[in-house]
């Protein structure tokens, strides 16, 4: 208990004096800083060689907080009850007298804010008086971190330091719903939207190639583990990896399992660290076998197809 006050406090400490830390979140690890700060938000922006045109997602603890800074409607209230903290975020609208960084959101008067879930990312959220600003911690188009070893392979010394919070349980982003109007889906995550369709009583469109850059997430290129990516195929090619949903019975080195037993939520955890593991192991390119494009499937699907532009 000691060690983990001590690491919150360490944290604290670096994040007051305007420096970006890695923090663990149950979707994937976040790059963080003082979402008041341009001073933090440019350092994050930088460390990432992100373009200031893509916003950024501000990590709040609870909606007191969060009231200071953005209008709450009743459509956001119904999915806060039901789904936060956890893996959504919300685009809602930005107060006027906000103190949020013009850098977080491109200058637009809207805000994507998110309360994640993970424990440990709450615990430091509750000691601070300010949000955290926290995109995935990678270098952009690149893989998100689903370990704290992967921040350091991303950043190595450039940043102050990562609160290790372990191995991250869905390892794949927020699912994204605008709700400055009509509720859109921007961006397929952790949450599947059929929940979320659930509390609206109705099918909810999804637009998550937006030509308005109000959220994360809607740029071609993304989730790249740096080498050509196919999708759906039933072989690879020769010298080339191959990633699988389930074990086969006749194995090969180039092999790589996603799960054991076609699991979805399985195979989600395992997607970012696999093509990490691809990638290091020295293939040149991978292939991937067909997905259910269902669930969280779905959102697996997004992420590849977005790789596959490299």
């Amino acid at each position: 208990m000691k060690s983990l006050q001590s690491n919150i406090k360490k944290a604290k400490k670096y994040l007051d004096k305007n420096h970006c830390i890695a923090v663990p979140s149950e979707t994937v690890y976040g790059l963080a800083g003082n979402a008041y700060s341009d001073i933090s938000i440019k350092k994050i922006f930088n460390l990432k060689k992100r373009p200031f045109n893509n916003p950024l997602i501000v990590h709040y603890y609870d909606v007191n907080k969060l009231k200071e800074d953005c209008y709450v409607n009743s459509n956001f209230i119904k999915l806060y009850n039901k789904f936060s903290p956890g893996p959504i975020t919300f685009i809602l609208k930005l107060k006027k007298n906000s103190k949020i960084s013009k850098f977080v959101t491109n200058k637009q008067d809207s805000l994507a804010v998110r309360f994640p879930r993970h424990s440990l990312f709450r615990k430091l959220l509750k000691k601070l008086d300010y949000p955290l600003a926290a995109p995935s911690a990678n270098i952009s188009t690149r893989l998100s971190s689903v370990k704290a070893s992967d921040v350091g392979e991303e950043f190595g010394s450039k940043i102050k330091y990562v609160l290790d919070g372990g191995r991250c349980k869905i390892g794949l982003e927020s699912t994204i719903v605008n709700l400055l109007n009509k509720p859109v889906i921007l961006r397929l995550g952790g949450l599947d939207i059929s929940n979320i369709e659930r509390i609206f009583q109705k099918k909810i469109l999804i637009k998550n190639n937006s030509k308005e850059k109000i959220a994360p997430g809607q740029f071609p290129l993304h989730y790249s583990p740096g080498i050509p990516l196919r999708m759906n195929d039933k072989k690879q090619k020769k010298e080339e990896a191959f990633m699988l949903i389930k074990k086969r019975k006749v194995s090969f080195k180039n092999y790589y399992y996603l799960s054991k037993k076609n699991d979805l939520k399985e195979s989600a955890k395992n997607l970012y660290s696999l093509l990490r593991k691809v990638k290091n192991d020295g293939y040149k390119m991978v292939a991937v076998e067909k997905i259910q494009n269902k669930g969280i499937g779905r959102t697996i699907n997004d992420r590849l197809n977005k790789a596959s532009k490299y």
